[in-house]
């Protein structure tokens, strides 16, 4: 059980929901900031407290990240003010003598090598390998933010543990919450409307994958290892990867979705298609070739030495058991590609 700490999660939707239901079970005082009545009766119906606001509301996430012991973000990674508000709410705590923990949530989209779907990367990236990591193009999707704290763990140094969650193709359905992920469904209401499951270039390009409730236990066995571990400590490395060792090319989730799709009498072959760029709209935009097309191999082993290890099922008996029923229920009229942010 924690002993009474307060935590402020900012996004508690798809991950952020899950890693609360886990923190109130383990006797934390959670609060969530949201924007709809209808998730804040949701979160409270969890246990938690919500606290009404978007991530443009740069004053009340510093106000809250200031009261609370432990701030976790796993909305958008992209969103650099919501950030930055977390920031300007640590050093409140710093200077006020108070300890602070701040665990971000990016993407390892930040190690995607431009391929477009046409090959399979041989780089593969360890977390207890930093330097790998800082070496990265400052320009890669997501790094702008992970920078600006990085800069501020320099800053502040010891005076604040601050590390950032960087997972991969996050698929998975929690039934309390009943929410899908974003790339998996995306390319099935695609093929859907467009009759065909597809691909970006060759759909050659892999990437690393994690069950959402295995994430969420892999928050709180970071959150128990910063809470026990000396601030110098902390300090050597801000990087956590979290992945179930296992891997997929694009081309074969391409042919998963198909296979599945064509069974449920949604399309009429199961043979996947590359997608021509200008259907890229109906998918990620100008973001497709990032989201879907690239590689992004990475090894979470600082987490396996604490101890985590995945342990739910698979991503397409997933896929096939627990999302796509979700899928095929919805109205897909309306549909015209996905117009947020993708974290991974």
């Amino acid at each position: 059980m924690s002993s009474g700490k307060n935590v402020f999660i900012i996004g508690p939707g798809f991950i952020g929901w899950c890693v609360l239901d886990l923190l109130v079970s383990e006797g934390y005082s959670v609060s969530g900031l949201v924007r709809r009545k209808e998730h804040a009766d949701g979160i409270q119906q969890s246990g938690a407290t919500a606290v009404m606001g978007s991530l443009d509301d740069k004053s009340l996430i510093t106000e809250h990240t200031a009261k609370n012991d432990i701030t976790i973000h796993t909305a958008t990674a992209d969103h650099l003010p919501s950030v930055e508000a977390v920031l300007e709410g640590v050093r409140q705590r710093v200077r006020n003598g108070r300890n602070a923990i701040f665990i971000h949530t990016s993407g390892t989209s930040i190690l995607d090598d431009g391929a477009n779907g046409e090959y399979k990367g041989d780089r593969i990236y360890y977390d207890n390998k930093p330097e790998e990591i800082d070496a990265l193009d400052d320009n890669a999707p997501h790094r702008q933010v992970d920078l600006a704290i990085v800069r501020s763990r320099k800053e502040l140094g010891s005076q604040a543990k601050m590390v950032i969650m960087t997972p991969p193709e996050i698929y998975g359905w929690n039934p309390k919450h009943r929410r899908l992920t974003i790339q998996f469904p995306v390319l099935s209401r695609f093929a859907i409307k467009h009759g065909y499951a597809g691909h970006v270039g060759k759909g050659l390009s892999v990437e690393s994958q994690i069950h959402v409730l295995d994430l969420a236990r892999a928050y709180i066995v970071l959150l128990h290892w910063l809470e026990k571990t000396a601030p110098e400590e902390v300090q050597k490395n801000p990087y956590f990867f979290c992945e179930n060792g296992k891997e997929f090319s694009w081309r074969e989730g391409a042919e998963e979705l198909g296979k599945a799709l064509f069974e449920a009498g949604k399309i009429d072959s199961p043979e996947p298609r590359t997608i021509p760029e200008d259907l890229y709209k109906d998918l990620f935009g100008d973001f497709t070739s990032a989201v879907i097309g690239l590689n992004s191999r990475s090894r979470a082993v600082r987490l396996r030495e604490m101890g985590w290890e995945p342990r739910e099922k698979g991503i397409w008996e997933s896929f096939r058991q627990d999302e796509l029923p979700a899928i095929l229920a919805e109205d897909h009229s309306n549909f015209s590609g996905y117009k947020g942010t993708v974290a991974s």
